[in-house]
């Protein structure tokens, strides 16, 4: 594409009024120059730090050109001088490329232990949203100046998901200086080895215990055994050895943990120990659905347990319908978990079901009006709750010429949508969030949040139109956040064959954000992500004869394909829109599974949703239903009701007959 052309269509983009107006890529093929940048590209991806060198002469000047200069001297930021890693960030000043650089000579001064350079560098740096250079910042703090952020510390590596010497490397340094304390460690333990990072869990027990690595490798091999011939002791090694083999035994074989913590471990551990193995056991029973895992649960003090087992402990009491163990589970979490829509939700629900006086009923009423609104899927049912219609919000005042001109004109955001628009959408991305997350003053304020989710959505870059506009924290404008592409493909199909097309735009939205060409790491392609052995089943159910493999990111074809795996699943599920959407990110057989079998208790859909297993679904069926109900407001102009689409869920009539076909 050439430079020109995207420069072009920017500004022509730029001036429409609709949001389904002129699409930012060009039917012209690349320029010269923008394949220089394409080359450079795939030679950054495969390290071809040479290449790199060779190209980047032909790409000054292109607009993408800070991309070019940054791909060339990141592949060899290891053995760059400290002047041209300077000049670099001098010439590309204010830019994403030079915030971006920054950031690695961070991590690399860090992991080179340079503090006199790190030190300087990093009150320059602008992004802040790496947590490994926050906790290299922390640990030169604590190495330098004996300034104690040990709090921060905990923060960071107790949250980081990955191993990441940064963020060790503060811990060991607050440890040596004794402001991190052994049980600080052995907690860091326990959480990494419930999220199964055994090298984490490994670095934590080296950290505070290094003799206990072969005893920490038999655990891990085999607790069962580890926790049958280890003798229980008062030793607080010993102890914390056993609470790490439960953790681990217990997520196969959650029986075994109970009895061998009941029987013969429980003497020996302390009230905090105790608690945190029950919590363990009793958060794999949840996950399990298991009708006893309450009374696992109830084996210690919830006011001990970690807000990860307390979630469990108020799900579990969720499906079966005891509202007072809801709250007593919500009630010991920490304040920041607690405040959180989805507990605000239910600790409000519990609440109101065991009021006993006026003052109790007001509690949970102040706690609903806290968070109604159409923001999400518990904002939509406290909305609901409280007894109002779900309604659009008044739309905001029409974007001026002036705001629009100024995100058209914003540097940043102009090289996101050529990277985009040239097949560079993750740089494009990253260049985006970068730009609409920082500013002068601290980030984008809803009004510059609102023109360039407008831009994006002109040149039809539909997840940054979305993504964009939901961060507006006053305002809010419906047409970005949930827009309606390919609008008459959609209806034609699913009137065709029966379908809502809320239902289908909402699980579009969640599943690409409208780009035709998205695939997922899996395998899964197109708008409305199907993964190709389902791709090929459903066309030969439907009929679509003559279907290839590379036609599903094909717009027609997917929405066709899409739309008709999701007929049969809803059917096969009775018409039942959660479970259908779990069946559609999960398989229909683990669904089939979570609504429990004959005598399993008959629950509200939200709860349902709410004790689903995988994260990822149990978010994704939230927010797919969420996502119907605004677009039935939108496409019906009538209120609506989240809750009359969730219904209620419990075990399949015997009488249905299952289709075990589907894949």
């Amino acid at each position: 594409m050439q430079l020109r052309t995207i420069l072009t269509s920017i500004a022509i983009g730029a001036t429409l009024g609709s949001a389904h107006g002129t699409a930012l890529a060009a039917t012209s093929p690349p320029s010269a120059a923008d394949n220089v940048l394409l080359e450079m590209n795939q030679a950054f991806k495969n390290s071809h730090t040479r290449r790199l060198t060779e190209l980047l002469p032909k790409a000054r000047g292109h607009l993408l050109e800070p991309w070019a200069a940054y791909w060339e001297l990141r592949a060899r930021l290891d053995t760059a001088g400290v002047n041209e890693i300077t000049t670099f960030l001098r010439r590309y000043q204010g830019t994403y490329q030079e915030d971006r650089l920054r950031n690695d000579w961070l991590l690399l001064l860090g992991q080179n232990r340079d503090w006199s350079r790190f030190v300087l560098e990093a009150s320059s740096y602008r992004m802040k949203d790496d947590p490994e250079v926050r906790c290299y910042t922390l640990a030169m703090e604590q190495i330098l100046a004996r300034v104690d952020m040990s709090d921060e510390v905990k923060e960071q590596w107790y949250r980081q998901k990955t191993f990441g010497d940064g963020c060790n490397l503060a811990a060991q340094a607050h440890f040596d200086s004794q402001k991190l304390t052994p049980a600080d460690i052995w907690r860091k333990a326990r959480l990494a080895l419930e999220a199964r990072q055994l090298k984490a869990t490994r670095q934590a027990v080296d950290m505070v215990a290094p003799h206990l690595g072969t005893s920490l490798a038999d655990l891990l091999n085999k607790p069962a055994l580890f926790l049958t011939k280890t003798t229980p002791t008062s030793l607080r090694d010993s102890q914390e050895l056993a609470v790490l083999a439960l953790i681990r035994l217990a997520e196969t074989d959650v029986d075994s943990a109970a009895g061998l913590l009941q029987e013969r471990w429980a003497k020996s551990l302390d009230a905090q120990q105790r608690a945190w193995a029950w919590g363990a056991i009793g958060k794999q029973a949840a996950q399990k659905l298991a009708p006893n895992a309450l009374t696992l649960f109830d084996n210690a003090s919830a006011a001990d347990m970690s807000d990860e087992h307390l979630a469990w402990r108020a799900r579990a009491a969720l499906r079966t319908g005891q509202w007072a163990q809801v709250r007593t589970a919500l009630e010991a979490m920490s304040e920041d978990s607690r405040n959180l829509p989805v507990w605000v939700y239910w600790r409000a629900r519990a609440l109101k079901s065991l009021a006993k006086t006026e003052a109790e009923q007001m509690q949970a009423v102040q706690l609903l009006e806290g968070i109604a609104g159409v923001r999400g899927f518990y904002e939509m049912l406290a909305q609901e709750e409280l007894g109002r219609p779900i309604t659009p919000p008044p739309e905001p005042e029409a974007l001026s010429v002036a705001e629009i001109n100024a995100a058209r004109n914003n540097p940043g955001l102009q090289r996101a949508l050529a990277a985009i628009a040239l097949g560079l959408r993750a740089e494009g991305v990253r260049e985006w969030n970068y730009t609409t997350n920082l500013h002068q003053n601290g980030g984008m304020t809803d009004r510059e949040l609102l023109a360039a989710a407008n831009l994006a959505c002109q040149h039809e870059v539909w997840d940054r139109c979305i993504n964009t506009s939901e961060r507006t924290k006053e305002v809010i404008d419906l047409t970005q956040r949930f827009p309606m592409p390919h609008k008459q493909a959609v209806l034609a199909r699913t009137q065709n064959i029966g379908l809502d097309p809320a239902y289908v735009y909402g699980l579009i939205r969640q599943e690409s954000r409208f780009i035709i060409d998205a695939r997922s790491g899996v395998g899964a392609a197109g708008l409305m992500q199907v993964m190709p052995a389902t791709a090929s089943w459903t066309a030969k159910k439907i009929g679509l004869s003559g279907f290839k493999a590379h036609q599903i990111t094909e717009r027609d074809t997917n929405i066709a394909i899409g739309t008709g795996y999701l007929k049969l699943v809803l059917d096969d599920f009775a018409g039942s829109m959660p479970m259908a959407a779990a069946a559609y990110n999960a398989g229909p057989g683990r669904p089939r599974a979570w609504r429990g079998l004959a005598g399993a208790p008959v629950m509200e859909a939200a709860a349902w949703a709410e004790n689903i297993p995988f994260s990822e679904t149990r978010d994704y069926v939230k927010k797919v239903l969420a996502n119907t109900t605004i677009y039935a407001a939108m496409i019906s102009g009538k209120t609506q009701s989240l809750k009359a689409r969730l219904g209620q869920i419990g075990p399949r009539d015997s009488a249905l007959a299952e289709n075990r076909d589907l894949p």
